[in-house]
Formats: structure tokens, sequence, C-alpha cells
């Protein structure tokens, strides 16, 4: 129990560390590229659905939390909210990266087609009602009303010599990251491409670490990413390994898992319901072990949108259960097709 315990620590270290560097970077990117939020998509249903699936498919809840914002302002219709939400894995898609990168790229892939097939019919159904009309004044947060200049070369020096306690931190962890990295104590303990992998994210964390200017640091990837993200991610992944330690070595459920995968499909996707990212770990771990069929860990995907739909909730509560309603069903749809096909 206590090797298992070690193991399942370090291993949720490692995709911890490897979400929080992930997340960074995409925030980095995301502030790089505000404007693509933004455009005027109302001419082209096409459009809106392949920018929905895009940010639904960009790793993490900002792609998915950006998708919401132009729905609430009538930019989307509900069928492009549909797109984004069935294409986003939320921050799981960061862990699905790190432990199956190859089914990773492939669960995207249908998502992404899924989504942007079911967007489409939803509003083929919908008519007009399809476009928001609320009027909604709210603005989303994207700190659009400045402007961040990202690598402020003649401010760097300065920035370090009054170092505050976000950027000394985030930059001590990262450095200790690397060490232990390089050293084989997280991580393989081999040069494959998974130990190169998390080098040169781990490089690029720290970089963005060193030279993003204060507001930038605090307000995007202190405030946003370290104080909200990491704990949680770390204890459900933990939990998740530790869970699946008990279920599949001690309970010895994996015959039971194999022998009644209806069942399991049904509670996948209702778990999928759950506004929040973490639950929906602990069906990817048990698809890692080698106890889910591919199916089941996809239609949990479908159903699953980690916490992006949850600034829906206070815009529009019966929007919000339109939507997990769709998402539900074409999740129960793809299980019952890869239960009866056997995939």
């Amino acid at each position: 129990m206590l090797d298992f315990l070690e193991q399942s620590l370090s291993h949720a270290l490692m995709i911890t560390g490897f979400v929080f560097m992930m997340m960074l970077v995409i925030e980095y990117l995301n502030v790089l590229s505000r404007g693509l939020f933004h455009e005027e998509l109302h001419g082209s249903r096409l459009k809106q659905y392949l920018l929905a699936g895009f940010l639904g498919a960009t790793p993490g809840c900002l792609g998915a939390f950006a998708a919401v914002a132009l729905y609430s302002h009538g930019v989307f219709t509900m069928g492009a909210l549909v797109t984004a939400m069935i294409s986003t894995s939320g921050d799981e898609a960061f862990v699905m990266l790190s432990l199956i990168p190859k089914k990773a790229m492939l669960i995207f892939l249908i998502l992404f087609l899924l989504g942007v097939f079911s967007g489409f019919l939803i509003d083929l159904l919908l008519g007009d009602k399809a476009i928001r009309r609320s009027g909604c004044q709210q603005k989303f947060e994207l700190h659009e009303e400045e402007v961040c200049h990202c690598f402020p070369w003649g401010s760097i020096k300065e920035q370090w010599r009054h170092c505050s306690m976000a950027r000394g931190v985030l930059s001590v962890t990262l450095l200790l990251f690397l060490f232990v990295i390089l050293s084989g104590k997280l991580g393989p303990s081999t040069w494959n491409w998974i130990r190169i992998t998390l080098f040169i994210v781990t490089a690029v964390a720290l970089f963005i670490v060193s030279t993003v200017p204060e507001h930038f640091l605090e307000e995007h990837l202190w405030e946003h990413i370290a104080k909200v993200h990491v704990l949680r991610i770390f204890l459900w992944t933990f939990a998740a390994l530790f869970l699946m330690h008990i279920l599949i070595d001690q309970l010895h459920l994996e015959g039971w898992i194999q022998q009644n995968q209806l069942i399991v499909l049904a509670i996948a996707c209702l778990v999928g319901l759950i506004p929040e990212s973490g639950p929906h770990m602990i069906f990817l771990t048990l698809f890692y072990q080698n106890a889910l069929p591919f199916s089941i860990l996809l239609a949990s995907s479908v159903v699953q949108d980690g916490h992006g739909m949850l600034p829906m909730l206070a815009e529009s509560r019966l929007d919000f259960f339109k939507i997990k309603g769709i998402n539900l069903f074409v999740g129960l749809g793809v299980g019952l097709a890869g239960y009866l096909t056997g995939w």
C-alpha cells in the first residue's frame, strides 16, 4: 500500500505539473490572440461551428468560457455553443495528453467532428430560436481594456530587481520541477519523448514566468491558474489514482465493470453532467488501466465539459440544462453505438 501511495503521489505530481504548465502556456497564447474571440461571425454559421469547435478543442476552460461569452452576446448560435461544449474536454485534455497522447488526439478529432455535426443539426431543428436574443450586457472578463505587452524587454531586469512573491514562488517551483525531471526522480527515468516534452514545456513555462509583466503574472498566471486550478487538479488526480487502486487491485471490480458496461456507460454520462473538472478523471484512469472500452471514455468526454458551462448558470439556467441535455443525448448515443459495435 505504501509503495502504491508513493507511486500515486509521484504520478499525480507529474500530471499536475504538466497540466499547470500547459495551462500557463495556453493562457499566454490566449492573451496574445484575444482578438480571435471577438470576430463578427453572424454571416457564416460554418465559421461559427469551426471557431466554436476550435475553442472547445483548446485544452483548458478558456475556450469554453469564450464560447459561452460569444453565445451570451448573440454572436454564437445555440448550435455553435453545443459544438464548443461537445468538443471541449476541459482541464482533463491536458491529463489525457500526458497519459494517452495518441488516443487523446483521436478523441479530440472525433469530438470536433461530432460537435460540428451536432451544432449544425441543432440549429437546423431550432431555426430562428437558435439565436439568443436576451440582449445580454455582461462583459466577459478577458482584460480587453488593457494591452498586455507579454515580453517587455526593457523592463525585465527591473521586474526581477523588485521580484514579487508570485514571480518568486512560480519561478522556484518551475526550477525545482525542471531539476527533478533532469534527475529522473519524476516522470520517465530515460530520455524518451515524454521526458523531452516535459523538459521543453517546463523550460517554456519558466521563460514565460520570468519575462511577463507583473499584471499578466498576477491576474492571469497566479490568480487564475496557480491559486484556482493547481490544488484541485492534484487532489482529483491523486484521488482518482488511489480510487482506481482500490477498485481494481483491492476489490477486483475489473471483471464487474467489463460485464456491466451499459451500467458504467450510464454512470459515466450522468457524472459528465456535473459542471466541474475532475470527475471525468475516474473514467480516464479506468481506460488508462484497460478497465474500460474506448467508447465509454468517448461518451464521457462528449457529455462532460469541465467547468466551461458554469458561466451559463448565471446567464440562463434554462439554456444550461438544454445544452447539458443535448450533450447527454449525444454521449449516450455514441456510447451505445460503441457498445453495439464492440469498440
